[in-house]
């Protein structure tokens, strides 16, 4: 299904009793990642039965021996998402924008998982596209069934105690994806929420746009610690340009209250 930083993600398929076909996504880590797929099953097992968080099927890593390489390999057992990524579902659209009335909808339930992330204390501290599971459902609109989708968000590996520094360090300045961090983030390393809601303000502004934040120049990280922030283009709704200028906002708000206004 992919690859990343810390490991891999793939598929495994099985039968129930009654014929039906079970998916469970597997993510595997090498023993030099292990501790980050530890304090992912953690985490998520404090989000059980939250509806904007990917779910784990286990509340310990399993280790096993690869049998190609004779190395141990860490596994977790999650939620499989047959619509991928927000990434890849973005790109199946038109210019790669979604309508704006998805993006509303996908934007209230990243909201809502983010106030229950931060509810629990923590901070993701890597929300993105390629983080954000779709699941396709079917909602019943006065005894018609349209198909709808829902997002989750996944990929806990990263994730810190909100004001959490103790990882700090000179050679590893901060943790995460850059160019949907803030500029605290980038500098000093901060753990606090506005990382994750300048960072759900960025995957705003791709849905709209299709393209990733700081497509329009050569971004480095020096770009962000000149207090600098993606360009918002013109022609995007007013709601919408408030909306991502509000999560660029410096220390003026949390989950619940852009939750309030999305």
């Amino acid at each position: 299904l992919g690859e990343g930083s810390f490991g891999s993600v793939s598929l495994y398929q099985g039968l129930r009793y009654d014929g039906t076909v079970v998916s469970v996504a597997v993510k595997t880590s090498d023993r030099q990642h292990a501790e980050s797929l530890f304090r992912e099953v953690q985490i998520l097992s404090e989000f059980k039965g939250c509806t904007r968080i990917v779910q784990c099927y286990d509340t310990r890593v399993k280790a096993s021996l690869n049998q190609l390489n004779g190395c141990v390999e860490y596994k977790i057992p999650l939620e499989y998402a047959p619509g991928g990524s927000l990434s890849s579902f973005i790109n199946k659209f038109k210019d790669d924008k979604l309508p704006d009335p998805m993006i509303r909808d996908f934007t209230r339930m990243l909201l809502e998982g983010l106030d229950t992330i931060h509810a629990h204390g923590y901070v993701h501290c890597d929300l993105k596209p390629e983080n954000i599971l779709v699941f396709p459902s079917h909602v019943n609109n006065n005894g018609v069934w349209r198909s709808s989708f829902q997002l989750k968000i996944s990929d806990f590996c990263l994730s810190r105690r909100e004001g959490d520094s103790s990882w700090w360090e000179p050679s590893r300045p901060f943790a995460g994806t850059s160019i949907y961090m803030s500029l605290n983030s980038v500098s000093y390393g901060e753990t606090e929420k506005d990382l994750d809601l300048w960072s759900l303000g960025c995957c705003v502004l791709e849905m709209y746009t299709g393209k990733r934040p700081w497509w329009h120049k050569n971004y480095e990280a020096d770009d962000l610690m000149k207090d600098q922030e993606p360009l918002i283009p013109s022609d995007l709704p007013l709601e919408a340009k408030l909306f991502i200028l509000t999560c660029f906002a410096r220390r003026t708000k949390d989950a619940s209250r852009l939750l309030m206004l999305s």
